[in-house]
Formats: structure tokens, sequence, C-alpha cells
């Protein structure tokens, strides 16, 4: 309970005088009143659901994007679904870490030794695009715009973090690179364009031009291009946004 709130009993003879204080007490501190009531009330809802509910309710809340609400909703629909389905469900929970793996390749996420993209002859293993993570891969294959291989890095150069070149996967991009450096195209630097995501790409940039200058590799190291989104206007656009689309115009 907030500082300044009064529980303890009180006599008959002193309640005027205690009412009294109390009211000056959530006078001066309205606000912290006011927490206190909405923590006592999400406290006392989650109090009256049976416990196995409650817990399934508060493991949803901790997943990034979830807030009470959506984790009490998750939670009873799971209560309603169909017992085979709840039961395929928990299965395959169950089984998502002992199943998943990074391809031995890639590092991309698989259930098999190399997974389904470099397992794919149809696609163009002289080009290599490099992303921070699975969920930026699953970008480029969304929209089936992209025909080469990737190398996913699990990470990003983070300083702030105390997350260093040798805490992602750089050394097996680059161990990946000597090997088959004769046979590479182009490697796509494609980490996100903010600060950490920069710094990696110009890390990355630097190391592998000593590969290039030791053996002699003809491959290209390019980044992603930069600019204004389709339908963008000019007038919501920031400054750092229009200097990398003039930096990256092309002839029209």
């Amino acid at each position: 309970m907030p500082h300044g709130y009064h529980t303890a009993p009180v006599r008959n003879d002193e309640k005027g005088h205690w009412k009294s204080k109390i009211l000056h007490s959530v006078q001066d501190d309205r606000h912290g009143f006011v927490i206190w009531l909405l923590e006592f009330g999400a406290f006392y809802i989650m109090a009256t659901l049976p416990a196995s509910l409650r817990q399934i309710a508060l493991f949803f809340e901790r997943l990034p994007g979830i807030g009470e609400k959506t984790a009490n909703r998750l939670a009873f629909y799971l209560l309603r679904l169909p017992d085979q389905d709840l039961q395929d469900f928990a299965r395959h929970i169950q089984q998502l870490k002992a199943r998943t793996k990074r391809c031995s390749d890639c590092l991309n996420l698989t259930e098999d030794d190399v997974c389904s993209i470099c397992s794919d002859n149809k696609r163009d293993h002289g080009v290599i695009t490099v992303v921070e993570d699975v969920i930026d891969l699953l970008s480029f294959e969304t929209g089936n715009i992209y025909e080469g291989v990737y190398h996913v890095l699990h990470g990003r150069i983070d300083p702030l973090n105390h997350i260093g070149p040798e805490d992602i996967f750089i050394d097996k991009l680059l161990s990946r690179v000597k090997e088959k450096g004769a046979n590479l195209k182009e490697i796509i630097l494609a980490t996100n364009p903010d600060m950490e995501g920069e710094a990696t790409a110009m890390y990355l940039r630097d190391r592998l031009n000593e590969i290039k200058n030791e053996s002699g590799a003809a491959f290209n190291v390019t980044r992603l291009g930069y600019g204004l989104p389709i339908g963008a206007n000019l007038e919501y656009a920031d400054y750092m946004t229009l200097r990398k689309a003039i930096e990256n115009r092309n002839k029209f």
C-alpha cells in the first residue's frame, strides 16, 4: 500500500480523527493511491482464477506485446479448445526446442541438418544475404523477391549491451566465405539501418574486404539501399531518410 495509508484498526472515539488523516493522505498522494487501486484490482482478479488457468495467463503475459487482458483472453481460449486440439498444441510446444536446431550452413532454424533454403538447388548459392535474425530472413521470403541464400548472425554488434563480434556468428560467416570464396558473386549486408546494424555492417565489410585482398576472390560486398518507401510523402520523411534517398538515387 502507498506510504501514508493506515490499515491498523482504530477506536470509535478516534474514527473522525483517522478519517480526516486518511483523506488528507489520499489528497497528498492521489497518483500513488490510484496506482495502488489498479494493482490491487488486478491482483484480486487474477486471484479469483483457478490456479492452472492463472499460471497460463501469467505465462502469456510474459510474452512480448501481450498485456494482462490479452493474456487472460488467450488463456480462456485455450480452455475452450477441444481436448485433441489442446493436446496437439501442448505436444508441439513440448517438442519446439527439442526438434528445432540451426542449419549447419546458414544457421537458419530447421529440423534437419541443412535447411530447405540451403538444400534447394534452384537457389543461387553464389549470393549470400547476411541478416541479423531469422525473422528478417522471413521478411525476404514472404515476398518471394530473392533467389539467393542467407547467413543468420543471430544478433548484432552492440557495445552498450556488451555484445561484440565474437558473441554472434560472424566467424562462421567468414569461414564460409573463405571456403566458398571462388564461387561467390556477392555478399549483401542486410542488417538493420540503425546504429548497431550499421556498426555490424561496417565491421563485416572490413573483414570481408580483408579476405578478398588475401585470397584474390572477386565477390562484391553490397549494402541494402535506403530511401523512401512506396506511397510515402516527403513532408513526413526525416532528414536521414531523405539523405539516404538522395545518396542512393537511380537514373530515371
